[in-house]
């Protein structure tokens, strides 16, 4: 009796679909958030592609252009600020804590909290404003009450683009500084400087 060999279903990969999707769109965001912070806004499509370790197809797949991607990162920001104000147990500080991780990861994060200042139509501006809006509202959710010196309406605004706009540096680590510095000179405690993982 002849036996016909059967094929080894390992030796092929397997097709995750959604899966691999979902996988490979994460990761371009993560890229573009690590190239963006090392490279600015202006940096290659092609770099964020190779650094998630996608061809530049899958990239334009899930991204038509550089604002999609900007957006994306954006998007993603403000959802982890959000995610961590939701979180059981969160305080203030704790929230302070992922916004100042992204203000001093991601490059494009710290455009959109000058919202005031983006410019162009079709709706740029809008968006970011409603971005910033949204990051306000995940961080005023847990302000401490009693007077706290972010209380007023505009200060909680005013406060996040200070720090903001002091977050500068040749690396991660300098950007953290400056940003821990200029909430203490603001008399503001941040709770430990990470990404949110719930």
């Amino acid at each position: 009796m002849t036996q016909h060999p059967v094929p080894d279903q390992r030796r092929r990969p397997a097709n995750d679909g959604p899966k691999a999707a979902a996988r490979n769109r994460a990761a371009l965001i993560t890229a573009a958030r690590e190239i963006y912070a090392e490279q600015g806004l202006d940096a290659p499509l092609s770099a964020i592609a190779r650094r998630a370790g996608v061809g530049q197809g899958v990239l334009y797949r899930n991204f038509p252009d550089r604002a999609a991607v900007t957006t994306a990162v954006l998007e993603e920001n403000v959802r982890q600020v959000e995610q961590a104000a939701a979180a059981e147990g969160a305080t203030f500080a704790d929230v302070l804590g992922v916004l100042t991780w992204h203000l001093t990861e991601s490059a494009a994060f710290i455009g959109l909290l000058h919202a005031d200042e983006v410019a162009g139509g079709s709706g740029v501006r809008a968006h970011a404003l409603g971005l910033s809006r949204r990051v306000e509202r995940a961080l005023r959710a847990h302000l401490p009450g009693g007077g706290h010196r972010l209380s007023d309406a505009n200060d909680l605004g005013i406060a996040v683009a200070m720090v903001s706009g002091a977050v500068t540096g040749p690396s991660r680590e300098e950007r953290e500084r400056r940003a821990l510095a200029a909430w203490r000179l603001l008399g503001v405690e941040v709770g430990p400087v990470r990404p949110f993982e719930g």
